[in-house]
């Protein structure tokens, strides 16, 4: 269980305040300890949107053995407003984390880390409250501008955003649309995008991400 950093009972209005009081916080520097395990973490919804379904597995490195997965579901908390789908998705998430029998090293998100208008993606958001560090891995673009992404496997470009770079287009797979990469918490960019090379499997997403979207597109699971 972790300490609780905010109640989830807000307006969208409120919400947005405490997105630009919270990313202030961030950490967008190394600040990684020996990495052991990878967690995984994937969103979604069932019933119209009125129940929310996290997934997490825990994969070792560098072997990228599954461990743990995990998969928790709850009553959705907030409408869907642009922008703030982290006070959708993070609760379920930290439930879903509440069930590990370990706590993982890093995580990855399938999801905006700090390339977001207000910089406080899902990433960073479950970041800040795990005290760990996060790489959001998303397959869209939230905001921000980019170049031509070379075509070669593990090749990016910057994503920019206001004059600040936000994240990176990465190629992860040849011939295939690139992925969105971003810093969550505790983690510089070049750092994020190398972990997710890493792990990359024969795929367009990383292991712990693939992994945890498959998961959650299953009916099944721990509840």
């Amino acid at each position: 269980m972790v300490t609780a950093l905010h109640d989830w009972l807000l307006t969208p209005s409120a919400a947005v305040a405490l997105q630009r009081e919270l990313a202030p916080r961030l950490i967008l520097e190394d600040r990684i300890e020996a990495v052991e395990t990878i967690a995984g973490v994937d969103i979604g919804f069932e019933a119209a949107g009125e129940i929310t379904r996290a997934a997490v597995v825990v994969l070792a490195w560098p072997s990228l053995e599954c461990l743990e997965q995990h998969v928790h579901r709850e009553p959705t908390r907030m409408p869907y407003v642009p922008g703030l789908l982290s006070f959708r998705e993070v609760p379920a998430a930290l439930a879903a984390f509440d069930m590990l029998q370990r706590r993982p090293e890093l995580v990855m998100v399938d999801g905006q880390g700090i390339a977001h208008p207000r910089r406080l993606g899902v990433a960073s958001h479950l970041g800040l409250w795990l005290d760990l560090p996060t790489i959001g891995i998303a397959k869209s673009r939230l905001c921000g501008r980019h170049g031509e992404v070379p075509e070669g496997r593990g090749e990016w470009t910057p994503l920019t955003h206001r004059g600040e770079r936000i994240g990176a287009v990465l190629r992860s797979r040849e011939n295939v649309k690139p992925v969105f990469v971003s810093p969550g918490h505790r983690l510089s960019l070049p750092t994020a995008v190398d972990w997710v090379v890493r792990c990359l499997g024969r795929t367009k997403l990383p292991e712990p991400t693939r992994l945890a979207d498959r998961l959650a597109s299953r009916r099944g699971g721990t509840t």
